[in-house]
């Protein structure tokens, strides 16, 4: 018998694609507390049952347990606790990852398993497969972040007091900042540059992820097709309702599987050390003379190069950088 593959529903699987791969997806926990909705993870004991019954359809090979970040949710510490039930035949991943990420991870180990490989290689095939993956998450009201704790309290103010909605990717386990925008327009059009940006030359398969945007992915994902080079995949699906308790309405992930002969983009070398001020003036003589000159900031200004939106945004990033440097200083 074949090592046996779990993952819970954050991975996003739907159960048609779980059934056809034979992976155990089990369900985070939604509740309601008045007209607020929040999530719990797995408990030890969920998982202990699960294990073993996995454990003794699987004959004792083993099982790879694929369970969203230890920095998001205690699934992860709980799934270690249950696994040590069992000696080491439940191998627990830190996946430092979320959404498709840990889906595709499940159909890879999965497939792996299929083929025969054992504990070893079915882990494996499910950690390279992390390690090509990238998220990003476009956030289009951020309430729902802020109540859950899951949002840095800079990033939190940052976003409430410009009115700026964040694209999150994924640090160390963490949702950090990726870029800032302030349209849902906009927020696409960056979407795709990042995307484009991480996949490089090569076909690459990406999952499109939403909470109440279906028009909005559609348009995602239409635009990625266009973008990527051929051959790349692009699929839509709906966000678990357990994440989409926290990334609320509107909300759009991206999961990105880069080719397996792509080398990860290297990224941006960091801009020249900026002077910190707390003067706005001294900011924007700054960003005058990184752009080249002031003649020339003015000639763009005047020529109508840049909609309103455009340089309400570029405002918008520029208090953003200074609200993170006065209140994390």
């Amino acid at each position: 018998m074949p090592v046996r593959i779990v993952t819970d529903s954050s991975s996003n699987l739907s159960p048609e694609v779980a059934q056809a791969h034979d992976i155990v997806v089990l369900p985070l926990h939604t509740m309601s507390q008045g007209a607020a909705k929040t999530t719990a993870g797995l408990t030890a004991l969920e998982l202990v049952a699960c294990y073993a019954r996995q454990l003794e359809r699987g004959g004792d090979e083993g099982v790879v347990a694929i369970h969203l970040s230890k920095e998001l949710s205690s699934t992860w510490a709980n799934a270690v606790t249950a696994a040590g039930v069992f000696d080491d035949l439940v191998a627990v991943l830190d996946t430092s990852a979320i959404g498709m990420h840990l889906g595709l991870a499940a159909i890879a180990a999965a497939k792996e398993a299929q083929k025969g490989g054992d504990l070893v290689a079915c882990r494996n095939a499910a950690t390279a497969v992390l390690q090509r993956c990238f998220l990003f998450l476009y956030v289009h009201k951020i309430d729902d972040l802020r109540k859950s704790g899951r949002l840095s309290a800079a990033t939190t103010l940052m976003s409430t007091a410009l009115a700026i909605r964040p694209i999150l990717t994924l640090q160390d386990g963490k949702l950090e900042v990726a870029a800032k925008t302030r349209t849902q327009a906009k927020g696409i059009d960056k979407l795709v540059g990042m995307v484009v940006h991480k996949a490089g030359e090569y076909p690459a398969t990406v999952w499109v992820q939403h909470f109440q945007a279906a028009e909005a992915a559609s348009t995602l994902a239409e635009q990625l097709q266009l973008a990527l080079p051929a051959d790349s995949e692009i699929s839509v699906v709906g966000l678990d309702p357990a994440l989409a308790v926290h990334a609320g309405p509107g909300s759009l992930a991206v999961t990105v599987m880069c080719a397996s002969q792509a080398q990860p983009p290297s990224e941006n070398l960091p801009a020249a050390p900026v002077k910190k001020s707390s003067s706005k003036a001294a900011d924007f003589l700054q960003l005058l003379k990184q752009d080249g000159s002031a003649a020339k900031h003015t000639a763009h200004s005047s020529g109508g190069g840049d909609s309103d939106e455009d340089n309400s945004e570029a405002e918008a990033d520029d208090s953003a950088q200074s609200v993170h440097e006065n209140g994390e200083g």
